[in-house]
């Protein structure tokens, strides 16, 4: 299972890696800068970024690093992250292919570890955190953005089942809670630094990932019939009869226990 849904990531990404690229929600969000600020970078560190994708946030990390591994599994969004950081003249980023979840790097080797808009695809997440933790050096700093969910699990189904229904790939956005107990038990400590709604249009959000329309008939019916709580959780509205609404994300930092 876990093999098919790798190859289900790889094949699904690596056709959308052009729309990775222009992407305003990874390449221009404000939460890329909220992460770079969250880093404290003082120019001394190896940074390793995770799921890169097209390495927008690598990239954007880059200028304060001594160096950035920028990692994916999908060699069509690394490819996208190397043509970005040439045409940007940025050098000292490191594109390289691996697994989030058995990571190509040796014990203590990231003074930071940054992870943005991916955990949610992870298969074993919590192996995935455990991976960040080894990587990190003692003291060592971690920035994830995701998305998150509200704690009552009603809410939390109704928001992941749109999320598969737009990518089958999709394995679960998580809530705060699920995700400060992870890292604890991985040995990093951590705290939700900041959370905000990610404003999207469904026409947007499901054509960056090809999303049948059958699939997209069934979000859409899903919008108009949810509960005045499922509307709350994500601010669901229309405009012009367009539907929209705010996807619940998190930025979490942490620190590798000494």
């Amino acid at each position: 299972m876990t093999d098919e849904r790798n190859e289900r990531i790889q094949s699904r990404f690596g056709v959308a890696a052009s729309d990775y690229v222009t992407s305003a929600v990874h390449a221009q969000g404000p939460d890329l800068q909220w992460l770079v600020e969250a880093a404290r970078l003082d120019g001394s560190e190896a940074v390793v970024d995770v799921a890169t994708g097209t390495g927008h946030t690598a990239l954007a990390l880059a200028p304060y690093a001594r160096e950035v591994v920028a990692i994916d599994f999908t060699t069509p969004m690394l490819e996208a992250g190397r043509k970005l950081a040439q045409e940007r003249h940025i050098a000292n980023v490191r594109f390289i292919e691996g697994d989030a979840h058995a990571l190509p790097l040796p014990d203590a080797y990231a003074d930071v570890v940054a992870c943005r808009h991916s955990a949610h695809h992870f298969v074993d997440l919590p192996q995935a955190v455990r991976e960040w933790a080894r990587i990190l050096k003692p003291g060592g700093r971690l920035v994830v953005i995701d998305a998150i969910v509200a704690e009552e699990q009603v809410l939390d189904d109704f928001i992941n089942q749109i999320e598969v229904l737009r990518d089958p790939s999709h394995i679960r956005n998580r809530s705060v809670n699920t995700w400060l107990h992870l890292l604890e038990e991985a040995g990093i400590s951590a705290r939700l630094e900041r959370s905000w709604g990610i404003h999207m249009d469904v026409p947007t959000w499901t054509q960056r990932m090809r999303t049948p329309t059958e699939n997209v008939q069934r979000i859409l019916s899903m919008f108009a019939a949810a509960t005045p709580e499922e509307r709350a959780s994500l601010k669901l509205q229309q405009v012009d009869g367009v539907d929209w609404f705010d996807l619940p994300t998190g930025l979490f930092v942490g620190e590798k226990n000494k």
